[in-house]
């Protein structure tokens, strides 16, 4: 019988592979319309997502199947949403990150910031989070935490362990400051011995760790998760910082192609932006608590040998930044067309005054035709063009009679290994399902369904909202979630003239609130192979830091973002034929009485 389990469990994904659609198919059978059938496809493709019994990607190119076979959309309109603004955006996006990367210009900021920052214990773990959250603004989560973490490892070790006068002088080199892109795999020996069925040796009784022994552990614990903290929030300020981001811009642009461009970078920076901060100041509170106590003298300051580990960590850093040495040309360029990327991005449409895109491209209404996905490409393809080094003829050293000109700041072999081509494809199967959504007539049978929720207070729907996607967030991909819940959101705010926005932006910022568990997002995953830490420490800092997060978003949503993006009143670009009465009867709330 346990054979039988066994086996069963072995086969576990291929029995949820074939057994999941049968088990829907009454749905679509009982009730033969275009809602019954999208909707087994959307649940289809939820429960495959939350499963992970297919990759992510693959999942995504259901629609591609299933709409044209059940007369939802026809295969060549499916295929579009594939490869969307939005999409051009996050690879345009990654072209620059990849640069930045690949010339190690992250790390020489990284370095630089802790350097100004210094390494008291309080001010080490704030130096670590905004460094961490500044990189993951431009480039991925997972690449700044892979970075970040043995840097940190690499200062703590100095500080824990006893100085000696030639480490005081001169630090001291140490390997793990090498960056481990691949640091999540290390826990797989450990994985392959427990299940090989070998008994392996007792370990040795290991000794009672005294009272500094167990401080320390407690500051390498709050000081890896401080960099897997703040990689998640960092990626919510911009709006390529993190894939949700650009599957609200998409889905925004797809439900509701009137908006004019309502979610661009300069709007979602200005809304993101201070959502971050606060939240990432407030975390750094709660890290320092947890980790350090409150004792806030102590935290802030060192005193005797302390002081001496102190400086020999403070020895570290500077070792590794005075082993960068001096900035390349090619580090100057990309940094010069990062620079560029960002003020284009910020003054193309801002909104408050005529961007570039107004004046130098616009549309018969004065739009700009020019989108953040064209700046993106633009300065996308001036990498391949621009030399790494000094223009000139330089000796070929495999043929020393040719002359041989420097390569460019990226090639395509580079950008082909690190381009995450599966998020492009996941995202198009994002805006794929939302489509069809609308085109079946689900997003508007759904919205008259959710009609009784208008007697409940906005404030109190965006706070449930938030519950429950940091909720479904821990165990699901921050994009399936997203993707999930945004066409449904936007339905719901429809039925009850609500701003769409009101609602999507929470789902989307609410996403990225996954703290709790090793496995909601790989930040946490490659900080938890590092050792020294349990699930129980994860989910009792992530616990509270997700409630902080959830009412920084309540916050934000009830405060600056009205402004921003005129949550005070329905949008015309959000009316149909179902919110017809929406515009009406906000006219008349407004018309004065005679």
């Amino acid at each position: 019988m346990a054979t039988c389990w066994q086996g069963l469990w072995a086969y576990r994904i291929y029995l949820l592979v074939f057994l999941l659609p049968i088990l829907l198919l009454p749905l679509p059978i009982l009730v033969p319309t275009k809602e019954s059938y999208c909707a087994y496809s959307i649940i289809l493709m939820a429960l495959f997502w939350c499963t992970e019994a297919l990759p992510l990607a693959v999942t995504a190119l259901f629609p591609i199947v299933l709409y044209p076979m059940m007369g939802i959309m026809d295969a060549s309109e499916v295929c579009v949403e594939y490869f969307k603004d939005s999409n051009i955006l996050f690879v345009g996006g990654l072209l620059v990150a990849i640069a930045v990367e690949h010339w190690n210009l992250h790390k020489r900021i990284a370095l630089r910031v802790l350097l100004i920052t210094g390494v008291r214990p309080a001010l080490l773990l704030l130096g670590f989070m905004l460094v961490t959250a500044f990189l993951s603004m431009w480039i991925s989560n997972t690449a700044t935490t892979a970075m970040m973490v043995p840097i940190a490892h690499a200062v703590l070790q100095q500080l824990h362990k006893r100085p000696t006068g030639k480490d005081v002088e001169e630090g001291c080199d140490n390997p793990t400051f090498e960056l481990q892109e691949a640091s999540s795999q290390k826990e797989e020996p450990k994985l392959a011995e427990k299940d090989s069925g070998q008994v392996l040796p007792a370990p040795a009784a290991s000794p009672e760790p005294t009272g500094q022994q167990q401080e320390q552990l407690r500051f390498s614990q709050g000081m890896s998760l401080c960099v897997c903290y703040a990689a998640s929030i960092g990626g919510i300020a911009t709006l390529t910082g993190t894939t949700p981001n650009l599957v609200l811009q998409g889905q925004v642009n797809s439900l509701f192609p009137q908006n004019g461009n309502v979610v661009n970078f300069a709007s979602w920076f200005g809304f993101a932006f201070p959502t971050m901060a606060i939240l990432l100041l407030l975390s750094w509170l709660w890290l320092q608590i947890l980790f350090l106590g409150f004792n806030f003298r102590k935290n802030f300051g060192f005193g005797g040998q302390a002081q001496e580990r102190a400086q020999a960590a403070f020895r570290v850093i500077q070792t590794e930044h005075k082993r960068l040495g001096p900035m390349s040309f090619a580090e100057k360029a990309v940094s010069v067309l990062f620079v560029t990327l960002v003020v284009l991005w910020f003054t193309r449409e801002p909104g408050f005054f005529l961007g570039w895109g107004n004046l130098a491209f616009p549309d018969e209404e004065g739009n700009s035709m020019a989108s953040d996905a064209t700046v993106a490409i633009f300065i996308g393809v001036i990498l391949f063009l621009v030399p790494s080094d000094i223009p000139g003829l330089t000796q070929d050293p495999e043929n020393p009679g040719r002359l041989k000109a420097p390569p460019a700041l990226l090639n395509w072999k580079t950008v082909n290994e690190k381009m995450p081509w599966n998020i492009v494809i996941l995202l198009g199967g994002g805006f794929a399902l939302a489509k069809g959504s609308e085109k079946s007539g689900l997003s508007e049978w759904l919205g008259n369904k959710l009609t009784p929720l208008e007697n409940v207070p906005p404030p109190a729907i965006a706070l449930i909202v938030c519950l429950l996607v940091a909720t479904f967030t821990e165990c699901t991909s921050n994009v399936a979630t997203t993707t999930l819940f945004l066409p449904i959101l936007a339905s719901l705010a429809q039925a009850i003239c609500l701003h769409p926005l009101y609602v999507m932006l929470p789902c989307t910022l609410a996403s990225s609130l996954a703290f709790m568990l090793p496995v909601a997002t790989p930040p946490n995953a490659i900080v938890f192979s590092f050792g020294g830490l349990k699930v129980s420490d994860m989910a009792r800092a992530g616990f509270l830091l997700n409630v902080i997060g959830v009412l920084v978003i309540t916050l934000a949503i009830n405060s600056w973002s009205y402004p921003i993006f005129r949550l005070h009143s329905f949008p015309a670009w959000a009316d149909s034929n179902n919110t017809a009465g929406c515009l009406a009867i906000q006219a008349n709330a407004t018309t004065p009485g005679p």
